[in-house]
């Protein structure tokens, strides 16, 4: 078997729905199910925090009792049948309970996806930024369908869209995958969930990392769930929308396409840096030039502010840790960063974005500054 092909293939799948379901979901609510911007931001949070619980807490026990592959294709298969839900849905309240119920089973897809590329790293020696361009290809797929779609046949189409890409990924988990991640988790990972938080927490230099992609991940929160509206605002057509957006995905594309040779060598500290300089440059572009050839612009460091965050963070477990402690450290990044810190900011994002769209992207630089001294007083202390 071709174990970069195979991961390069599921990170596409997966990152496809991650196009659709990230950006256009908040204007899916707004738009379809014909509700105020507070009240998406309501359920997109609530969904957040499920996110970040269940990446946090399900996940690790899941990889516990279950194969990686398993995890995948169960969850895979539970995630397809909820997002179903939303056909009848035509509350809040309803509304609200699906999203939190997808929000527990969708998002450990994510942290499955990257233990499985910590796992072929290790064992296999895979490179991990080849196989991760993919998944940023299908994100960029994902995002130019939307805006054919949508201009087509209006935002209903995101939600068939949706259904389509997780019925592929299921099916694709249903194929033969690495012998390695077929295997009881006690000869892969042998997880101990509660040592593996307590080591990982009393280690300094992770908790450092770990609050800098917290803070750098969670400043994306108004551009995910705002980006599609504020630019529907701008008077920017459906279809150009999905352009727009694929521009920091193009760019995120070849960074991890050529990540291992930019930075195999580079400190991580040094990438963080190079992240939230990129973060706050981007926010501040966005909040005081209401203009869309200047959220174009902002979209080129999309590679930045996310990419090498996300790199970094990566490159540090890798390098940093023992085989057993990943999948618990991919559940705190997925919980923490791309998940609870996230929904914490789109709750004030929203709000924001009602008194005034600037505010809202303006607002994450409050985040991506404080990373920038964290890290100047931390980095020789810690050596990371």
């Amino acid at each position: 078997m071709n174990y970069q092909k195979w991961l390069s293939v599921n990170f596409f799948a997966f990152f496809f729905t991650w196009g659709v379901f990230s950006p256009y979901w908040t204007g899916y609510l707004i738009i379809v199910k014909d509700l105020s911007v507070p009240h998406a931001s309501i359920i997109m949070g609530a969904g957040m925090v499920a996110r970040a619980l269940s990446t946090f807490v399900i996940f690790p026990a899941a990889a516990k009792k279950a194969s990686i592959r398993k995890v995948m294709l169960w969850t895979a298969g539970l995630s397809l049948f909820t997002m179903a839900l939303y056909i009848p849905a035509d509350s809040f309240v309803f509304l609200l309970l699906i999203t939190i119920l997808f929000s527990v089973i969708y998002p450990i897809l994510l942290p499955a996806m990257e233990s499985s590329a910590s796992v072929l790293m290790q064992s296999e020696r895979i490179h991990y930024g080849k196989s991760r361009s993919f998944g940023s290809l299908g994100y960029t797929v994902g995002l130019l369908i939307i805006g054919a779609t949508t201009a087509i046949w209006s935002e209903e189409s995101i939600l068939w869209v949706m259904l389509i890409g997780l019925a592929s990924m299921w099916f694709l988990h249903t194929r033969p995958s690495p012998a390695i991640l077929t295997k009881a988790p006690e000869q892969v990972l042998q997880i101990d969930t509660k040592s593996q938080w307590k080591k990982l927490f009393s280690s300094k230099p992770f908790v450092v990392v770990l609050i800098l992609a917290i803070l750098l991940q969670g400043a994306h929160a108004s551009y995910y769930n705002f980006g599609f509206i504020y630019l529907q605002e701008l008077g920017v057509n459906s279809f150009y929308i999905g352009i727009v957006l694929n521009v920091a995905i193009l760019l995120e594309i070849l960074f991890f396409s050529r990540a291992d040779a930019l930075f195999s060598n580079t400190r991580i500290s040094t990438m963080f840096m190079i992240a939230a300089i990129g973060s706050t440059i981007r926010w501040i572009l966005i909040a005081a030039f209401p203009i869309v050839w200047v959220f174009v612009l902002s979209q080129f460091l999309h590679a930045i502010s996310f990419g090498v965050a996300h790199y970094a963070f990566m490159q540090f477990i890798s390098k940093r840790l023992s085989h057993d402690a990943i999948p618990a450290a991919q559940g705190m990044y997925a919980a923490l960063a791309m998940g609870l810190s996230t929904a914490v900011l789109t709750f004030a994002g929203g709000y924001l974005y009602d008194f005034s769209p600037g505010l809202a992207f303006l607002g994450m630089a409050l985040c991506s500054i404080p990373a920038i001294f964290i890290i100047i007083f931390t980095r020789n202390k810690h050596q990371y």
